[in-house]
């Protein structure tokens, strides 16, 4: 399996086409190593004896063991182990590890293909079959582009005034096509080698040029990769782990880039454009359904841990505080849980999470996001945003001062006090937090879209009937 190493030396190879602003930037500029860092997490950790077993699964394609963000669900106990995975790494980087995207992407590739084969008789499983096991042999890393930037929400895909405001086909070649348009909220795409792209709606017969799904590199020609970091603010004394990883938005532009047949995986067949982005809604919210408890048990951690420095960890309305973390955490994770054990093989082999489980523990992760946020500051109080610039607690003047009035607890050095403040800070108060409040909320699809799909998918007849039953109204 590829390592960290090889992984950098294959971003250093790649085109420049990555662009902020307005500056054309190389993919291993310091600007980009915080979401580096947290991809490489990904890759060294499959080789650590302690997190092997749980970073890596056997490919029946590949007969040999791949990093689990390459593979293919092939059970339940697979459905159960990512979502272990996924909290497990997203509590070592502080937020997001972003590789889930990628996989949550290639598994909506395989059930669709399959599928595909099997109701028309087209080719799609075995092309990507192929480039399975190119992605697995490779650990390739891969970033998901699905949101399209869709111009007038009002007005569906072709009747938008101008028609490249969803992804689309503009060309079929005998050896390809050509696409235009745009896909937005694609994290981690410029320090990605492949972009996996797919529908992100339901489509017409009117719309089967923008009912199309395919893998390029991330250096295609025509892909312009416009982007920003979320990543916490910089320390050069009071440095921490929180600092050295971070995340990528980008809006990932399209202008008229060629994809070959043996990468295309879905060209026209319109019926199939909605089963696809729902078949990867389901994945990534059963994705959440580990990291934002990962997330959850940061925020927490910090909580109680500023309790402790405070000197209140025993003062009833803290405990309570802290109970309501809890809570929801492992309600999310439950629902992960739950989603795995109830999930379904697909005639593909690949196993999908339960839809209603995977949506609900999405659902809750969406409504209680911003309530984490209240309760850490909170319980923290205002130095989470007031605490002084390292730079006046270093300073030879102002250190004595600030060593006497920043003091918590008496068993706790000042500095450890305003390390975890600075913590608190990064979590709540900054920039970087700012973002993560907004995809915490939007990240997987906007919450009525939950909604929707947990209405959808679940059997309220069964409820009906039952309610009639001991009403006594007859169910003839």
């Amino acid at each position: 399996m590829k390592s960290a190493e090889k992984y950098v030396e294959k971003l250093r190879r790649m085109k420049p086409n990555v662009q902020v602003k307005g500056q054309r930037m190389d993919r291993l500029d310091a600007y980009f190593m915080s979401g580096i860092n947290t991809i490489s997490l990904t890759l060294n950790w499959a080789e650590l004896p302690e997190y092997r077993d749980l970073m890596t699964a056997f490919s029946p394609y590949m007969g040999e063991k791949v990093n689990r963000f390459t593979h293919l669900n092939q059970s339940h106990q697979d459905l159960m182990d990512r979502i272990r995975m996924i909290r497990l790494c997203c509590q070592q980087v502080g937020g997001c590890i972003q590789r889930c995207m990628g996989i949550d992407a290639l598994n909506s590739f395989s059930i669709v293909t399959h599928q595909l084969d099997e109701r028309l008789g087209t080719d799609y499983h075995q092309r990507f079959i192929e480039f399975l096991r190119y992605f697995q042999k490779e650990n390739v890393v891969a970033a998901a582009a699905m949101t399209d930037v869709k111009g007038d929400r009002s007005l569906r895909p072709h009747q938008q005034t101008d028609p490249d405001l969803y992804l689309r086909v503009v060309e079929k070649r005998s050896n390809g096509i050509v696409v235009r348009g745009a896909k937005a909220h694609n994290s981690m795409a410029p320090y990605a080698e492949e972009l996996m792209v797919l529908p992100t709606r339901a489509m017409t017969k009117e719309e089967k040029d923008y009912a199309v799904a395919f893998a390029v590199p991330g250096d295609a020609d025509g892909v312009k990769l416009i982007t920003k970091m979320k990543s916490p603010p910089l320390r050069s004394q009071l440095e921490s782990p929180m600092g050295s990883f971070g995340s990528a938005d980008c809006l990932t532009i399209f202008d008229d880039v060629f994809v070959p047949w043996e990468r295309v995986f879905l060209c026209g067949e319109w019926e199939y454009a909605g089963l696809l982005a729902s078949y990867f809604a389901t994945y990534h919210r059963h994705s959440y359904c580990g990291c934002k408890p990962g997330t959850a048990d940061i925020f927490m951690g910090a909580a109680a841990l500023i309790a402790e420095y405070n000197g209140v960890k025993d003062v009833s309305h803290i405990r309570d505080k802290i109970v309501e973390f809890i809570a929801t955490a492992e309600s999310i994770y439950a629902s992960g849980i739950a989603a795995a054990i109830h999930g379904k093989k697909t005639s593909s082999g690949t196993y999908l999470p339960d839809v209603v489980y995977s949506n609900v523990g999405r659902f809750l992760a969406g409504q209680n996001f911003s309530k984490e946020y209240e309760l850490l500051i909170d319980i923290a109080g205002g130095l989470a945003q007031t605490i002084p610039f390292e730079e006046d607690y270093f300073d030879p003047e102002t250190r004595p001062l600030l060593e006497k009035y920043l003091k918590g607890v008496a068993n706790v050095s000042t500095e450890d006090r305003v390390r975890c403040f600075n913590l608190i800070h990064d979590l709540t108060a900054s920039q970087f937090a700012g973002g993560k409040l907004v995809a915490g909320i939007h990240g997987g699809g906007a919450p009525q879209m939950e909604r929707l799909a947990i209405y959808q998918n679940y059997d309220l007849e069964i409820r009906k009937a039952m309610a009639k039953h001991l009403a006594g109204i007859s169910t003839e």
